[in-house]
């Protein structure tokens, strides 16, 4: 599974403003990150770290919610909820194959032919849903996607007091 990473220079004297906008940031690359590969059909752990990624971003965008001006918050909540249907409709197709493929293996041979055919049919589902998946996932809707939250998480900083001033936002 996914580690999340770690969102460097928290502190308890941050301004929440300036948590929410290094919170999102980071979340945002995790997700970004983890759409290489994503297709692979052969390696399905890329879908469940993805996945994983859109429901920590997810979370961060509700908990941080009052930084954030309504209607922006809600196209990009929109956007990563939109994102996470399709990598779980996907996911759920890798997880019905895996099992079904253990359980074949367990079976006499005179019943594993009809499960094959199950898994066939799971695999033109997987298929589809890969195709959906990689409409969600295409460069361009995943940099607009980047650059919603990038000034969602601007937003949130430039609420915070003193934020005209360079220096208010650095760390010791």
């Amino acid at each position: 599974m996914a580690k999340a990473r770690e969102i460097a220079g928290l502190s308890a004297e941050l301004p929440y403003g300036e948590v929410a906008a290094r919170v999102l940031e980071v979340r945002c690359e995790e997700v970004l990150d983890n759409a290489a590969g994503v297709l692979d059909v052969g390696r399905i752990e890329g879908v469940h770290d993805m996945r994983v990624a859109t429901r920590r971003l997810r979370a961060a965008i509700e908990v941080f919610w009052v930084c954030f001006p309504p209607e922006q918050g809600k196209q990009a909540l929109a956007e990563v909820k939109g994102l996470a249907d399709a990598l779980g409709e996907r996911r759920d197709r890798d997880v019905a194959i895996e099992a079904l493929g253990t359980f074949a293996e367990a079976m006499p041979h005179p019943d594993r032919p009809g499960i094959s055919s199950l898994i066939g049919e799971l695999r033109a589902e997987q298929e589809a849903a890969n195709d959906d998946l990689a409409a969600t996932i295409e460069p361009t809707r995943l940099e607009r996607l980047r650059d919603e939250l990038l000034e969602l998480a601007g937003a949130a900083r430039a609420a915070v007091p003193g934020s005209d001033d360079p220096e208010a936002a650095e760390v010791g």
